[in-house]
Parts: structure tokens; C-alpha cells; sequence
């Protein structure tokens, strides 16, 4: 059955776009938020986060994570908190909401799982973006 879905993605990010064609070809409808410019608390972002250890709540592109500056797994939940909050660029992406079920990151058999894709498994689309155009949707690796 077809849901609503809000998407909070990094508004350009290519394979965000791909992620989001999936979820319509499937029937859902896709509601757009702009992850960088959403008013994030603690209690919000949690609900995504779940069980999931500190260093999978962080894009592990973000600039800062990738340079060295942030490591995640040095981080308490409170510090990487406010992090995040503070940043939201190094929020893991992109954060789903059906109703009040959330997902956090992209993996299309958990989505398929959770509330359907019209995908083959060559077809997969993972979290991940990418600005090589010769990789499939499967191989890409994130830089947005």
C-alpha cells in the first residue's frame, strides 16, 4: 500500500534524487525536506537514530568527518549530538518518516521491506551519491 513519505535529504545530492524517483515509481508520494535547513532537537533526530551506534548517525563524506577533524567513533551520544545539530551537513542521509515509523539511510531490500520498491536487485540504489555517471546505482560511493 502506498505511503507518504517525508524525505530529508541534502537538497542537489543526485542519488537522493534516484532514491526519491523509487519511492514514486512504487506509488508512494514523496515529500521533500531540506535536511541542512530543518530545525533539528535531540528527540527528533533520535527518533531516526534508534539503537544505531554514534558513528552511523554521521555522513561518513561530510568534509569534517573525512578530513579527520570529526571522528564519530570518539564521540559520546550527547557530543555527537550537538554536533549534528549544530551541523546538520554531517547528518547520515537520507532520514525517512512514514507516519511514525523512521528509517535512517537509504538500503533498498530495508526499504523494499518496509513499505515496498518497485526495484530489481541489479536496479538497487544504496545511500550513497555519486558524481561518476559510468557507475550503476549499485557501485556508487558518496560525495555529495
Amino acid at each position: 500500500m502506498p505511503s507518504i513519505v517525508e524525505f530529508f535529504e541534502k537538497p542537489g545530492c543526485q542519488t537522493n534524487l534516484k532514491q526519491k524517483s523509487l519511492l514514486r515509481q512504487a506509488g508512494h508520494t514523496v515529500i521533500e525536506v531540506n535536511l541542512l535547513k530543518h530545525l533539528w532537537d535531540a528527540a527528533s533526530l533520535m527518533s531516526f537514530f534508534k539503537d544505531q551506534p554514534v558513528r552511523e548517525w554521521f555522513n561518513p563524506n561530510a568534509p569534517q568527518v573525512k578530513s579527520g577533524a570529526i571522528d564519530p567513533t570518539q564521540l559520546n551520544p550527547g557530543q555527537a549530538m550537538t554536533l549534528l545539530i549544530k551541523d546538520p551537513i554531517l547528518i547520515r542521509r537520507p532520514l525517512l518518516r512514514v507516519g511514525e515509523s523512521t528509517l535512517l539511510g537509504f538500503d533498498s531490500v530495508i526499504v523494499d521491506n518496509w513499505i515496498g520498491l518497485p526495484v530489481e536487485s541489479e536496479n538497487r540504489i544504496s545511500e550513497s551519491c555519486s558524481n561518476q555517471s559510468t557507475l550503476t546505482a549499485y557501485q556508487m560511493t558518496e560525495v555529495c
